[in-house]
Formats: structure tokens, sequence, C-alpha cells
């Protein structure tokens, strides 16, 4: 297999990830901007670290090769010309473009190294750190004065969710807009990674920019098998981005169904991978929450129609239905979070009791303090990995949210 990226499954043997272990972005959070930059706590950096080290260990371990986003688009920055195209554009996406201030900022990233230059982006540049040139500082002090937000560039705290800004889908990828503009520029990463890193550029095929008008999140996006596609309409992820993303999809892939599952618009339920996920070939985790009263949600199924430009869309009600015949299957298991005891679902769906990461078939990744959700993945025969996420865990992913697969085995 000489595809830089390859995934037909959610549960295929895992063979490379790509991770980011955690920085100074999530010691530039405080109370005043948690909202803005998308938390509920502060982490503390060290035993996060320390927690991520784990989690990649255990990846290595299993015979994964992991690999860093910094690290790679360090390498993907091969040139000045690329270094100074970088910065420009990650200085428009974070609307520094136009100010005073812009060319300070700007030669104040490029005189760094280039890999503590993506790590400073990543981190955020506080005004305390760039001296302004005298001229600067007067037109800027009475403005600076009324306006106290500490930074020029603010820093990217949800980085290590790596799954989110981009998904790999077959051999292409999604590199998605984000929903929320504290996201929004964390896809650039990834669109530099493909279009100038040797082992992707000129590769990979892209299903969905991070240019398009309707926001996707790979959070969202699910591959059950190699032809079908399970992707949430949630809080972050539009049902028009859905519909684009999977004709270009089944144009170019040999993908023929992508099953739009609607759940709760939430902070909560924030993607589907946070209530729903793949653990085995007839295995599936589930929040009963998403659910109604009487075990249906909506599906709408996309299925590529030979000769027409666009899919035909069908509603179905019973999850278990469309699963079964999506994945051709006699029956399907739906392990719910928490036992489905109601308070520690929702106990442990907050601290992503179903957003287990499949890193073979039955056998998956989780947080050791979901412990009534694992011992109910094990009592159904999954073989359960625990680690560490007493502080990862505060920016509301689990391990799945913290990995982006590349390359897994075919089990379909």
């Amino acid at each position: 297999m000489d595809e830089p990226i390859h995934i037909t499954s959610e549960i295929g043997k895992l063979k490379t990830v790509l991770l980011h272990r955690p920085g100074e972005e999530l010691e530039n959070l405080t109370p005043d901007y948690l909202t803005d930059l998308l938390f509920d706590d502060i982490p503390y950096l060290k035993v996060a670290q320390a927690e991520h080290d784990a989690f990649a260990e255990v990846l290595r371990n299993h015979g994964v090769e992991v690999l860093y986003l910094d690290q790679l688009v360090a390498e993907a920055l091969s040139t000045d010309q690329l270094r100074e195209q970088f910065v420009d554009e990650m200085l428009a996406a974070s609307k520094q473009d136009s100010r005073r201030v812009t060319q300070t900022l700007r030669q104040f990233l490029l005189d760094l190294p280039t890999h503590a230059m993506i790590r400073k982006i990543m981190a955020g540049v506080r005004k305390d750190e760039i001296t302004l040139p005298p001229d600067q500082h007067q037109q800027l002090h009475n403005m600076i004065e009324k306006n106290h937000y500490p930074f020029y560039l603010d820093p990217m705290p949800n980085l290590y969710f790596t799954r989110d800004p981009a998904a790999a889908i077959g051999n292409g990828l999604t590199v998605n807009k984000m929903h929320w503009t504290a996201r929004r520029r964390e896809s650039l990463f990834m669109r530099y990674i493909i279009d100038h890193h040797p082992r992707f550029a000129n590769r990979v095929p892209v299903w969905y920019n991070r240019t398009e008008k309707f926001s996707i999140e790979g959070g969202d996006e699910l591959v059950l098998s190699d032809k079908v596609m399970a992707i949430g309409v949630s809080e972050r992820t539009t049902a028009e981005a859905i519909e684009k993303m999977a004709t270009k999809l089944f144009a170019g892939s040999n993908f023929k169904k992508v099953i739009a599952m609607e759940i709760p618009k939430s902070h909560a339920f924030m993607h589907l991978d946070t209530v729903f996920t793949m653990i085995d070939r007839d295995k599936f985790t589930i929040h009963p929450e998403i659910r109604d009263r009487g075990g249906k949600m909506n599906c709408f199924v996309l299925e590529k129609v030979e000769g027409q430009p666009f899919p035909r869309i069908t509603h179905e009600t019973d999850l278990e239905h469309v699963l079964r015949v999506a994945l051709g299957l006699p029956s399907v298991t739906l392990i719910e979070c928490g036992g489905g005891d109601p308070i520690a679902a929702a106990r442990e769906q907050w601290n992503d009791g179903s957003n287990t990461l499949a890193i073979a078939p039955g056998v998956v990744v989780t947080y050791d303090r979901n412990y009534v959700t694992n011992q109910k993945l094990r009592e159904q025969g999954i073989q359960v990995i625990e680690v560490a996420g007493a502080e990862l865990g505060r920016g509301r992913g689990g391990p799945r949210c913290m990995s982006m697969p590349l390359v897994r085995e075919d089990v379909f």
C-alpha cells in the first residue's frame, strides 16, 4: 500500500495517524476568553502533555506510525517563498492582513526558525511580545488602551483535536471549513501539507475544501466501509456541506452511500463521534439521548445514481435498519454509553465515553474515567485499552477526536 492516505473503514488496523502534541496554546487560555476559544476549562499543560505522550505511546506499541502536525508543516515549508506565503495566508485568515501592526507581526514570525514559527502561530502572539515602531505605537496607543485583549494572533488550543480540520476518506480527504471562527485557521495547516509535503503533494484528491461556504468538521465524518460513510448533521456540519461533499465523493471514488444522521445541535453533542462511533464490523457505541423515546432518529441516505449529477436522498428513522442495509449485515449491536443509565450516560458522554478510537476490529482506545461504558464494551467482547484523560478531556474530546487516521488496513 503506497498511498499516503488510505481509509476504507473506522476499524481497520491502524497503520498511520496524525497527532498534535498540545503546547503553549493551552497556556494562553484564560477565563475571560474560554467561550470564544471553545473551551469550558483550562487544562494543566504539563499533565496534558504527559497524557498525550502516553496516548501516542499506546498507538506506537500497537504498530502505529505516529506523525505530528507541526513537524509535517515544517517539512512542507521548504522554501522562503512558501514560508512567506504561509505566514501571509495565516495572517489573512486571522484577520490581521490590513492593520498597521501587520508588517511588524509578519516580520516577527518570519525571523523565527521554521518549526518555532509554526509553534508560535499555534500558540498565539501576545501584544507584549512585539515592540512596535514609534510611529505605529503612537497611532495605536489610544486604541490599545481601550482594548485590553492580549493577543495580536489568537492561540489555537483546539489543535490537539486533529480529527476535525481535515478527514481522510478513501484515498482523499476533506479540508474542512470549520464552523466557529476560533478554529477556521486550523485546516490551513493540512492544506499546506497536502500541497507541498513530499509525502502527500499531488497525490491526494480533495472532496471538500476549506474555502467552501458551508461548514463541515471531521468529528462528524465516519467511514463505515469502502463504499459507505456516516456524517452527522450537527452544530458544526451543515446539510448543504454534506450534499456537496457527497456529490464530489461519489464522482471521484468508489463510495456509493452517505448516511446523514441528525443529532441535537448543542455543545455537549458537538460532533457525531461524541455520540456514535463504530468499534467492530457490527458493533457501535451510541449515546441514548440522540434517539427519541421510541428509538428513532432522522437519517437521510444519500446514494450515488449512475448517470445523474446529484445523489438520490431518502429519509429513514430506524438506525439499526439503515446500518444493516448499508453494511450488508444480518444484525448490528448498539452499545449505549453509560450502559443506558441516564446519570452515567450523561456523565460519561460529557467525558467522551462514546468517543472511542478503534485501532483494529474490536480493539478500541478510551479514557479510563468512563468505567461504566468501558465495562459494557468488554461485556460485548471488545478489547478496551484505557488511557488517562483528566486534563486532555477538559477540551471536550476523547481518543477519536485527538487522532486523524491516515492509513488503515482494509477489512471489507
